[in-house]
């Protein structure tokens, strides 16, 4: 048993991609979860019906990760929904390139960058740690540009995500006398609909990486749900990358 059966999970941004193979890993472990969306409402949907289908437990929440109050809102509504709030799971986030030296950077979106990546994912933790049972587990992803920074005008997002494996030590100590543990999961390569198709840029990319390919949103989820079962009861304050070897 992973003890997973039945647990309460909210993970933020999880319409697509990465956010959508850790609802899809961890409904298909017997958890129940909530996840937030922004603007995706019909993916959302489609993902909720797939998930009730298939016999699991998901629900929607419109809520930006930029703004507390909404937070605290999809916090109040997963409790009133499911009765208990056992894992929190930050995926929300955006990428933007930006060099330092651009003329004009759109300090607009840098500062939207800063609000969902980082501070967003403070606020999160923070409206969710009070009704966290020992046991409860903080999962956060990261991003391997936090090791290695494959291309310019990465400073922000690097930086940016780079902050959240701070936070996750801090609050590993935090967080320990309650017996909830915090980790940091630090995706490469990972196939999405973002994914470079044109030819040439593949093969630059993949011969990048030992393992030869780009992982799967499934990986990534598989991961979130070992970290969050009882066989990671013992894992706190870690940053896993998760690259095929890219940052080596």
């Amino acid at each position: 048993m992973n003890g997973l059966t039945n647990r309460v999970a909210l993970v933020t941004g999880g319409s697509r991609g990465i956010g959508a193979g850790i609802v899809r890993a961890l409904t298909a472990a017997g958890v129940r979860v909530a996840f937030t969306y922004v603007q995706a409402t019909d993916q959302a949907q489609a993902l909720v019906e797939e998930i009730t289908q298939a016999g699991g437990a998901a629900l929607a929440v419109r809520a930006d990760t930029a703004q507390p109050e909404q937070v605290r809102a999809a916090v109040r509504q997963v409790l009133d929904q499911f009765g208990q709030l056992a894992i929190l799971v930050n995926n929300a986030g955006i990428h933007l390139q930006s060099p330092v030296d651009e003329a004009a950077p759109d300090e607009e979106a840098i500062q939207r960058l800063w609000q969902v990546n980082t501070w967003g994912t403070a606020q999160t933790v923070r409206a969710v740690v009070p009704h966290l049972p020992t046991g409860g587990r903080i999962i956060t992803i990261g991003s391997g540009s936090n090791v290695r920074v494959p291309f310019i005008g990465l400073g922000e997002y690097a930086a940016s995500k780079g902050a959240l494996a701070a936070y996750t030590r801090a609050w590993a100590k935090d967080l320990a006398p309650r017996g909830i543990t915090v980790n940091v999961v630090q995706p490469g390569l990972i196939a999405t609909d973002l994914t470079p198709t044109d030819p040439a840029t593949m093969a630059a990319l993949l011969a990048d990486i030992p393992l030869g390919r780009f992982g799967t949103a499934d990986e990534v989820g598989q991961l979130v749900t070992f970290l969050a079962s009882e066989a990671a009861g013992y894992i706190t304050g870690a940053t896993l990358n998760l690259d095929g070897g890219w940052s080596v």
